[in-house]
């Protein structure tokens, strides 16, 4: 993993935007999703109208063209979806995994780096991902993954195999009863080892996983390279 980390700071100058951005106009928001965002009540998250509400209000207010943030953030917004539930009762899933950014449905996503399609698929399931493509790379000799999440149904006319070229508009930011019932955004994420999955990998995990699955999904703006402009 410090090898996949060490070839994203090499090559971080010739990433393609992921979405479009002008350093000079645009404005970023950090957004928190944590319990220390009072604001993010219950009746809040659990009604995608509000929690759509709420998201747009914070741009608004802020003149932001995206919302962003989320990695490594220990999220109580994931128990209005019992996907991150474990079945047995045990130890929810909470830790977020990617880099999220929130605007609005249809807004662009191009590829950073070229790379083969790997899979994609419809995870419909209340909170999941929604609309999910999973592209494969390689760079300086090392594989690895990027999944972008919640995006439009649209988007999976694809091919497993198809290559996308750096700089290609592939997707775009669902609507939410195609995006897992959320406000629109992307979860965009880096994968060392996808473990034989297809179409899907956990974007979030147990706070007792944590080691492991941050050292495998390092962090999203090694590539993003936006958080600077916060």
């Amino acid at each position: 993993m410090s090898s996949l980390i060490s070839i994203l700071e090499k090559n971080k100058h010739s990433f393609h935007p992921v979405v479009l951005f002008n350093t000079a106009t645009d404005r970023l928001l950090q957004m928190d999703f944590t319990d220390a965002n009072k604001a993010l009540t219950k009746e809040v998250i659990e009604d995608v109208t509000k929690f759509d509400g709420y998201v747009n209000e914070q741009l608004g207010a802020a003149n932001a063209l995206y919302g962003i943030g989320g990695y490594a953030e220990h999220r109580t917004v994931y128990s209005r979806s019992s996907v991150f539930d474990a079945p047995d009762g045990g130890e929810p899933r909470r830790l977020h995994l990617g880099t999220d950014i929130w605007s609005k449905a249809d807004t662009p996503v191009f590829a950073p780096l070229g790379g083969m399609v790997h899979s994609f698929k419809f995870n419909d399931a209340y909170g999941d991902y929604g609309a999910t493509i999973i592209l494969l790379h390689q760079l300086e000799g090392t594989a690895f993954y990027t999944l972008y999440g919640h995006v439009s149904l649209k988007d999976l006319a694809l091919v497993e195999g198809q290559y996308i070229n750096r700089g290609q508009e592939f997707a775009h930011f669902g609507e939410p009863h195609e995006n897992g019932h959320w406000p629109p955004h992307l979860h965009f994420q880096i994968i060392s080892d996808l473990e034989l999955k297809e179409g899907d990998y956990p974007g979030v995990c147990r706070l007792s996983d944590k080691d492991f699955y941050l050292k495998n999904c390092p962090d999203a703006d090694l590539i993003l390279q936006m958080n600077q402009y916060i």
